[in-house]
């Protein structure tokens, strides 16, 4: 039987992230120490370290100096974007789900964001609207940008796990909208034409109209991946 040491070192550190013992910032407690705590092999914490690693919940550091070492980081969206990636890749999970289900986030977002919006968010938001006008981007630039738009709508929604699974389902179906852009006859035609979407789309929520954001936001996405022959179009 495989040994499972692992399993209480994780249970001890997440313990001690639910006490408030260990926060963000923090760094765990070295090998040897925490092998001693919990009375399990260094192999045993070497292997729980890599698990909270994996899970976006520790950043480790090699050599002896102040970077070295693991401590806890805060990247809930890095794990899922990289499971859905494999589940794409591996057509475990279609596009088109991960489209529609971005619809939904996204229909929520705006209304939740419309209703009490986060203003720095809003602000930031129109910050990359803005920077979305420079003709000269490249496509890959372009989206990227984009990318950091729809997040920004969903951190003004106040939703930390919603603003983390939408930034993990882009980051998952990057490769896709990328290569489906070179389908598009008229790239700068249609980034004039986003662009004027997403400040429809923003201005709505702003005004605090939730509906006319959500109708928006839906036209926009499905007309995008229509145009692009992407799955989750029309």
């Amino acid at each position: 039987m495989a040994d499972k040491s692992y399993q209480v070192v994780l249970a001890g550190i997440e313990a001690d992230l639910r006490s408030g013992t260990l926060s963000v910032g923090q760094k765990l407690a070295g090998e040897r120490a925490l092998a001693e705590r919990f009375a399990v092999s260094r192999s045993s914490v070497r292997e729980a370290v890599r698990i909270l690693e994996a899970l976006g919940v520790v950043r480790t550091g090699v050599g002896s100096g102040p970077d070295a070492g693991a401590v806890i980081t805060a990247e809930p969206a890095s794990p899922i974007a990289a499971a859905l990636t494999w589940h794409l890749a591996s057509r475990h999970v279609p596009v088109a789900d991960i489209v529609g289900a971005r619809l939904l986030i996204e229909r929520w977002a705006v209304r939740e964001a419309a209703d009490g919006a986060n203003g720095a968010a809003l602000a930031a938001a129109a910050a990359l609207v803005d920077a979305m006008d420079d003709e000269s981007l490249s496509p890959a630039a372009y989206l990227a940008l984009d990318t950091r738009f729809h997040v920004s709508l969903a951190e003004a929604a106040g939703n930390v796990v919603i603003a983390a699974v939408m930034s993990a389902m882009r980051t998952a179906i990057e490769a896709y909208v990328t290569a489906a852009v070179g389908r598009i006859d008229d790239w700068p035609a249609m980034a004039r034409r986003l662009t004027a979407e997403h400040r429809d789309v923003l201005a709505a929520v702003g005004a605090g109209r939730g509906a006319d954001a959500e109708a928006a936001v839906c036209a926009h996405i499905a007309g995008f991946y229509q145009a692009a022959g992407l799955p989750g179009g029309g």
